[in-house]
């Protein structure tokens, strides 16, 4: 299902319509809108990552230098919001360093030739702002639960306006990445993860948006949706492979060619296997035999075909443009060289991209995602406490353990709690198989999860039976998208007269936590 379009500007006008002017204002007139449809588009983005990341979207407006302005008045450090947590006294005199930067730093991408010297020294300008903010930012006191990322300058008026996104440095720095500061042959800097990427994709849409005549004022804009932007970033963090492993990333397109292998079948199976990325003679890959006319990986029928030979020790080797062989990763592997990449193609359209034994990105039906527990913790303590008052820290842990066991299920699964289990376990009989009350472990759950049918237990762990075929009333909380596990939990649990939770671990992955509470909400 599509995420909702953000709202990124006020509803259209007609032509020739003019729009009210603030009172105030700093910046320019519609600083204060703009910023609110900026927050919204990092809101879709960051949100759907992961809702930890808490996105927040604030302008820095710089002043330009005298020289630059008509009236040659000086201007002031400004901020919008005024209340956003910085000082406007931290970053003055940063266009001058970023001057400084400009003058000294190389930057000679190739077609740099096809180039007027007024647009070089453009850019560099930019590049040169762009960095003296970030070293700024970097150097707040602002609470050290944050990141800051500062955008690319845009000059509005007598300011050079600079996009700054806010996130939880503890969510960002939870997840694997590469080694940062790494480029592109022509200067540009390279993502390092998927969170990277998307925070470049991110500050792409603002420069676009800010070089709109009257950004903010409500013009017919329609911008790209989140799924879009979250595609875009997949795609640009596939470039960081293919740089790796001496490749042109905009001719390798390794986030397309992963996608289209994945979603084939081969005689109706679908695909499950690995491809290992690296240079052919890598010290760490031992080859069982080799292709003698090496396919293409862009030939998706082929290399799809190859995958049936795979198993869990002999994977395809590939350098990025052809597979070459079939071989086995062997010897330690250094992590630091970073030439050396997984691709792990898990069921039908889904697939990793690991590193060093870490998954970096996850990718289902062409939509990458982080690699993230599947379960939120701070969410599902919330939703027992709302549900059954439990705050007890040993029951919460215990409860959690047994949910992130079920949540591996790879055929999926349904886990229930509810206050009256035994009596449930009772009324339901004869559409189950009632068990001796055992309170379940990480093992225990294992094993009753590898049925069909719901797991009936209690908020103190305690199961009571296994293989229920849950009843109920419909309701309009359903939906034609997911499957019967999904819509029978939703039933069982607005229909129930007891506190009731459901957890559904779906066949593709996805995992639901169901409360009442939540189905009122939607």
């Amino acid at each position: 299902m599509l995420s909702p379009l953000p709202v990124v500007s006020a509803p259209p006008v007609g032509f020739g319509t003019p729009l009210p002017l603030p009172d105030s204002y700093s910046i320019w007139p519609y600083q204060t809108r703009f910023r609110q449809a900026a927050q919204a588009v990092a809101s879709g983005i960051f949100d759907t990552l992961d809702e930890d990341l808490d996105p927040y979207v604030l302008l820095l407006a710089l002043p330009a230098e005298a020289e630059e302005l008509l009236d040659a008045e000086p201007a002031s450090v400004c901020l919008e919001p005024e209340d956003c947590g910085l000082r406007p006294s931290s970053f003055e005199g940063l266009v001058e360093q970023g001057r400084v930067f400009q003058l000294t730093q190389s930057w000679n991408p190739p077609e740099r030739e096809l180039m007027s010297e007024t647009m070089i020294q453009r850019k560099l300008s930019a590049l040169g702002i762009r960095r003296a903010v970030q070293e700024a930012l970097n150097a707040t006191d602002t609470p050290s639960r944050y990141v800051l990322f500062a955008g690319a300058p845009v000059p509005i008026d007598r300011h050079y306006v600079v996009p700054v996104l806010r996130l939880n440095r503890k969510a960002v720095n939870s997840y694997p990445a590469l080694q940062e500061n790494r480029f592109y042959t022509d200067g540009k800097p390279l993502s390092h993860s998927l969170l990277m990427a998307a925070v470049i994709r991110f500050h792409e849409e603002c420069l676009k948006s800010l070089t709109e005549p009257e950004p903010g004022s409500g013009l017919l804009v329609r911008p790209r949706e989140t799924d879009e932007l979250i595609r875009a970033a997949g795609k640009l963090f596939m470039d960081t492979p293919a740089q790796g492993l001496g490749m042109n990333p905009s001719a390798t397109k390794l986030f397309a060619t992963c996608n289209t292998i994945s979603s084939l079948r081969y005689e109706g199976a679908e695909g499950v296997g690995k491809v290992l990325l690296a240079r052919r003679g890598h010290p760490n890959l031992s080859e069982v035999f080799a292709l003698t006319c090496p396919t293409p990986l862009t030939d998706y029928r082929a290399v799809r075909k190859l995958l049936e030979m795979t198993t869990h020790d002999i994977s395809l080797l590939a350098d990025g443009e052809n597979v070459y062989a079939l071989g086995r990763q062997i010897g330690q592997y250094d992590a630091t060289r970073e030439d050396l990449f997984v691709i792990n193609f898990v069921n039908h359209y889904a697939w990793e991209f690991q590193h060093g034994g870490q998954i970096l990105m996850r990718a289902h039906y062409g939509l990458p995602s982080l690699p993230r527990t599947r379960l939120n913790r701070a969410k599902f303590r919330r939703d027992l406490k709302r549900t059954f008052h439990l705050t007890d820290p040993t029951k919460v842990e215990r409860l959690w353990d047994v949910v992130v066991e079920a949540s591996r299920q790879k055929h999926g699964t349904l886990l229930v709690i509810t206050t009256e289990a035994l009596a449930e376990a009772d009324r339901l009989k004869l559409q189950c198989t009632l068990i001796e009350p055992v309170p379940l472990t990480p093992l225990i759950t294992r094993l009753v999860t590898a049925i069909d049918g719901a797991v009936l237990l209690d908020p103190e762990s305690y199961c009571y039976s296994i293989g229920v075929i849950l009843d109920g009333k419909a309701s309009g909380h359903g939906t034609s998208t997911r499957g019967a596990r999904y819509n029978s939990a939703i039933r069982y649990v607005d229909s129930s007269p007891y506190p009731c939770l459901a957890i559904v671990v779906s066949e593709d992955g996805l995992v639901d936590v169901i409360t009442k509470d939540g189905l009122r909400e939607e």
